[in-house]
C-alpha cells in the first residue's frame, strides 16, 4: 500500500461537485480537488493509492491514466456522505462563505 497523506480539499462544494460529474480523475481533477497539491510525485501516489484500493476491490477502470472516483474517495478518507452532511449544516446555519 502507497503511504501518503491525504491533503486538505479545496472545499467542500468543489469535493462533492467532482465526486459526481466525473466517473473517473485525472491529474487535473486531483490537482482541482486537493489545490495545495503541486508536485506530479504526489497526484502519482495519491493516484497509486486509489489503484491500490481499486484493485483490493476488483474495480475496473476505463482509463489507465485515470481513477475510478468512487474508489479514490474512499481510498483517500473522503466520505461522501460525511461531506454532504456538513454542506447542508453549514447551509441550514447559512455559514457558507460566497463565492464570486
Amino acid at each position: 500500500m502507497v503511504n501518503v497523506r491525504t491533503p486538505q480539499i479545496a472545499d467542500l462544494e468543489t469535493a462533492i461537485r467532482i465526486y459526481y460529474e466525473k466517473l473517473e480523475l485525472q491529474n487535473d481533477d486531483v490537482k482541482e480537488l486537493f489545490p495545495a497539491v503541486k508536485g506530479r510525485a504526489t497526484i502519482t501516489k495519491l493516484k497509486r493509492k486509489a489503484r491500490d484500493y481499486m484493485i483490493e476491490h476488483d474495480i475496473l477502470s476505463y482509463n489507465a491514466q485515470a481513477v475510478n472516483t468512487e474508489a479514490a474517495y474512499a481510498a483517500w478518507g473522503l466520505d461522501i456522505n460525511d461531506l454532504e452532511n456538513r454542506l447542508k449544516k453549514l447551509e441550514k446555519l447559512k455559514l457558507l462563505q460566497c463565492k464570486e
